[in-house]
């Protein structure tokens, strides 16, 4: 394998050893790996067939000479999921969360650890100190105990203490320091300074920047594997392979997506890909430094000294120059720097488990708060492929994320609404409540509408659900279950539902069933007089995307 270190500031390019940390010429510590990238690319897709699907199946274009595979723990190749459901959710069919909790330790920071205890190992390195919120000092743990390397983990007073106490099972020595990250990482600093051991510098750690490219390596080829070769193919690309329209990640200092737009920038320099996807950076906003900046059009971030946010784990007040690298490389995609509030996070934690079935921390919920946020701003595109980080298991639930009144019941009002006011989806059923309507009709022709009203319904409480994919199977159903509320689509081809509606009120044993209308467009003022008087709600399908959206689920999870 051949590459070399080049200085990203003169240029200077010298070979790779883990403790030489400073550029021979300027003395700068931004430097970057560089690759055979010509060489690589021909004989790249030959190997790939043969190899698992790990982290190591790029071991070409990663920084150790001679991967160990007795100190690997399973590294990489985790799942690409499509969610379906948030996909209809938010009108929006092709998000895929890549699922970093599958890793060792469920974080994507594995990847950091497995390669840079892999390159320390082959360096002869026995001892080394890290700064952490949390995963990276877990990380790492896990792979030096694996390794035989003693950790100094330096972590801040506030991190989780289920999160402490796993740093320490593996043997790791703990520092909690009572204060901030960036003071914990200062302190980390001056004990390795003193003691002349390797430091984990985040991302101007050459291992770790390079470790993130895998995520782009994976998602480009996974993505391939779901969608089909590229259709927008180049004179250079050689594979064809697919790259997303948007990368989404939570951000503290940078590390991440610095290292994932590095990998998809080496991927088009090989021909594998024809585009580099926008990459969103979503932070916090009480550490927010990064989106400050990009909203100013600063080059360099002013430091928060005092992160407000209960999301530990992304309170990086000061990202130093990992901000300018990487607002090159978001500006270069078209991409953005946006943040979302605690509360934000904390909904969308909850509409990601019962959406999906995925259950994360705060932190990654971060991202997909950022993804309802852009998707409502009409950023991002309904036809775009969307990838999330998704990383990070979830812990206790804290307090703060559920709030004193987490179980109540909001009872739909029995009259029958005079006006039918029309409102989303999402808030319309927010409003059904087991004990008011236990048994409920779900009517729609299409299948994936049906699964998505039964799917919010059934995250609210125990109801009874019966359906029908047409008018006349809803009428035979109605007469056999009468049930006590049906959901009802206006839209359907033979009978659609004003004829149902009809039908339904002709009948004495069904005259009294409560209806909520659904509809994907917008009804005449004629349509609307016909249905007045004759339902509870009018119901949007599409319209989860309202300034109401967070709101709204808010009402859903309480």
């Amino acid at each position: 394998m051949s590459f070399v270190v080049r200085c990203i500031d003169c240029g200077h390019k010298a070979p790779y050893f883990p403790t030489s940390i400073n550029c021979p010429r300027c003395n700068s510590q931004w430097r970057e790996a560089e690759y055979d990238f010509e060489t690589i690319a021909k004989s790249l897709p030959l190997q790939l067939p043969a190899r698992l699907f790990d982290l190591w199946r790029y071991k070409e274009l990663l920084p150790v000479r001679n991967p160990n595979p007795t100190i690997m723990l399973g590294e990489g190749g985790t799942p690409l999921i499509q969610a379906v459901n948030l996909g209809m959710m938010l009108g929006c069919p092709n998000i895929f969360i890549k699922d970093e909790r599958q890793g060792p330790t469920s974080s994507f920071k594995d990847r950091q650890a497995a390669v840079t205890i892999a390159a320390l190992k082959e360096a002869g390195i026995t001892e080394m100190v890290a700064a952490s919120t949390g995963n990276v000092a877990i990380s790492y743990s896990a792979y030096a105990a694996r390794a035989g390397i003693k950790l100094w983990a330096f972590v801040t007073s506030l991190v989780p203490a289920v999160k402490m106490r796993e740093i320490a099972l593996y043997g790791s020595q703990l520092v909690k320091v009572t204060g901030s990250y960036d003071q914990a990482k200062q302190v980390a600093a001056e004990f390795a300074r003193q003691r002349n051991l390797y430091l984990d510098m985040g991302a101007r750690t050459i291992t770790s920047v390079e470790a993130m490219k895998t995520l782009a390596f994976e998602i480009a080829e996974q993505l391939t594997n779901v969608l089909g070769l590229s259709t927008k193919p180049n004179k250079k690309t050689r594979a064809a392979w697919r790259s997303p329209d948007w990368y989404l990640q939570s951000v503290s200092g940078g590390m991440g997506p610095l290292g994932v737009a590095k990998g998809f920038s080496e991927l088009q320099k090989m021909g594998f890909i024809a585009q580099v996807p926008a990459i969103a950076a979503i932070q916090a906003d009480g550490c927010a430094p990064m989106v400050q900046a990009w909203k100013n059009n600063a080059e360099t971030a002013e430091p928060v000294t005092s992160p407000r946010t209960h999301i530990e784990t992304l309170a990086t007040g000061d990202p130093g120059r990992a901000y300018t690298l990487l607002r090159k490389h978001v500006s270069d995609s078209h991409g953005v720097f946006e943040s979302v509030s605690d509360e934000e996070a904390f909904r969308a934690m909850h509409v990601l488990a019962k959406m999906e079935g995925i259950s994360t921390e705060p932190a990654a919920a971060v991202a997909f708060a950022g993804l309802f946020k852009l998707v409502r701003s009409g950023m991002i595109k309904p036809t775009d492929v969307v990838v999330v980080n998704c990383t990070g298991h979830t812990m206790p639930t804290e307090p703060f994320v559920l709030g004193d009144n987490w179980a109540r019941n909001v009872v739909l009002p029995s009259r029958v609404m005079e006006e039918t006011p029309q409102e989303g989806l999402l808030a319309a059923l927010s409003r059904v409540a087991p004990d008011r309507f236990p048994r409920i009709a779900i009517v729609d022709d299409s299948e994936e509408a049906r699964r998505l009203i039964r799917r919010i319904l059934q995250s609210q409480g125990n109801f009874t659900i019966f359906e029908a994919e047409s008018g006349k199977k809803a009428l035979k159903l109605a007469r056999k279950e009468l049930p006590d509320l049906m959901i009802l689509d206006l839209m359907m081809p033979e009978m659609d539902g004003f004829a149902v509606l009809d039908a339904l009120r002709a009948k004495p044993e069904t005259a009294s069933i409560p209806v909520i209308v659904t509809t994907a467009k917008e009804l005449t003022p004629e349509e609307k007089g016909k249905l007045k008087g004759q339902i509870q709600a009018l119901m949007q399908k599409g319209d989860f995307l309202s300034d109401e959206f967070l709101e709204e689920v808010h009402t859903l999870i309480g």
